[in-house]
């Protein structure tokens, strides 16, 4: 741990999809870093014949009360379309992705290119673990896509964790299937916030939410 104080996370509402019958959130999450604003995942801004079945509807970054012109740092966690469909937003500004991802987004028909790569899009390829400011690293997670990363802020005795998709509803969390999942729950994590969840996981039901001795 090197900073003194937990930067403040926000969750943003950027849409809502509808699965199986049921309405999903999808957020994306802006920490207040000492060093830097950062933005995890862009959410959407229009809707793709692709995803048209899950009838999204629509807040844009670009339509809400955020200066896009004062963030500095875009992460995705994954390059799924709910993630990266507003990148274009930010052009110029460094992208930082796991290079397994982006090349898996680049050729596999899951994902939808011409989201991926906008004009103006500045992808800065991970590979593997990288400390991008003092007391916030990226740590591969994967599970959902070959190459989601987390983003893992180490403030206090606990970290938090910013991870997207790695758990799409925070039960899956309690009982953790993935290679992801499993990453995420061996960091003791104080609260974990999800792309498709408006609070944060914070353990399983009856676990007492005490620090490690």
């Amino acid at each position: 741990m090197t900073t003194t104080s937990a930067p403040a996370i926000t969750p943003i509402h950027v849409a809502d999809l509808t699965v199986e019958g049921e309405v999903m959130p999808v957020c994306v999450h802006r920490i207040e870093h000492p060093e830097a604003r950062v933005l995890v995942d862009t959410g959407m801004t229009e809707v793709h014949p692709r995803a048209a079945a899950m009838a999204p509807r629509l807040r844009p970054l670009s339509e809400q009360a955020l200066d896009l012109d004062s963030i500095d740092i875009v992460i995705n966690t994954h390059l799924h379309g709910d993630h990266c469909g507003g990148n274009h937003l930010f052009p110029g500004r460094p992208i930082y992705v796991q290079r397994r991802e982006l090349d898996d987004a680049r050729v596999n028909d899951e994902y939808i290119r011409e989201w991926v790569d906008p004009p103006g899009v500045n992808y800065v390829p991970v590979d593997g673990e990288l400390e991008l400011l003092p007391g916030l690293r990226l740590v591969p997670a994967p599970g959902h896509t070959r190459g989601t990363q987390i983003v893992v802020i180490e403030i206090g005795v606990r970290p938090t964790i910013v991870a997207g998709d790695v758990a799409v509803w925070s039960g899956e969390l309690n009982d953790p299937q993935t290679e992801g999942q499993r990453a995420v729950r061996a960091l003791n994590p104080d609260r974990v916030w999800l792309a498709h969840e408006h609070e944060p996981w914070t353990g399983p039901p009856g676990l007492p939410q005490t620090a490690p001795t």
